[in-house]
């Protein structure tokens, strides 16, 4: 099932950010993370995040124990590809080509980042 993440809120990603990096966590393990020395009201902040994402079929929930766990059921590489293409849209008449080079120009990258770019060029040549 193909899920559209053009439109998640800040506060959604950084959940699933969370869920990418540490793996299957707890509501309690992601207010930890996400608000440090975070109240009651933050758990309940994420609770209601993850509801949301749960419902747009984005993260699963394991309730096999009293404290669910939940983890990220969309590919961080299909939400990045999404949320580029519909920014490409947005910005530059669905182009790709000034996304991408604004992108390499706006940082100085390292040695290994530009052969893992010519290397998915070469790829593409091909």
């Amino acid at each position: 099932m193909r899920h559209d993440m053009r439109d998640l809120p800040d506060a959604e990603l950084a959940v699933l950010q969370q869920l990418w990096e540490r793996g299957p966590a707890t509501i309690r393990d992601l207010t930890d993370a996400l608000y440090p020395n975070g109240s009651e009201a933050h758990y309940a902040t994420v609770q209601k995040l993850l509801d949301r994402l749960e419902a747009k079929g984005c993260v699963h929930r394991d309730r096999s124990s009293r404290a669910h766990a939940f983890r990220a059921a969309v590919d961080r590489d299909e939400v990045i590809g999404q949320r580029l293409q519909a920014m490409a849209e947005k910005l530059c008449g669905g182009s790709l080509t000034p996304l991408v080079t604004n992108l390499v120009r706006s940082k100085r990258l390292t040695a290994r980042e530009r052969r893992e770019i010519r290397k998915l060029f070469d790829e593409l040549d091909q």
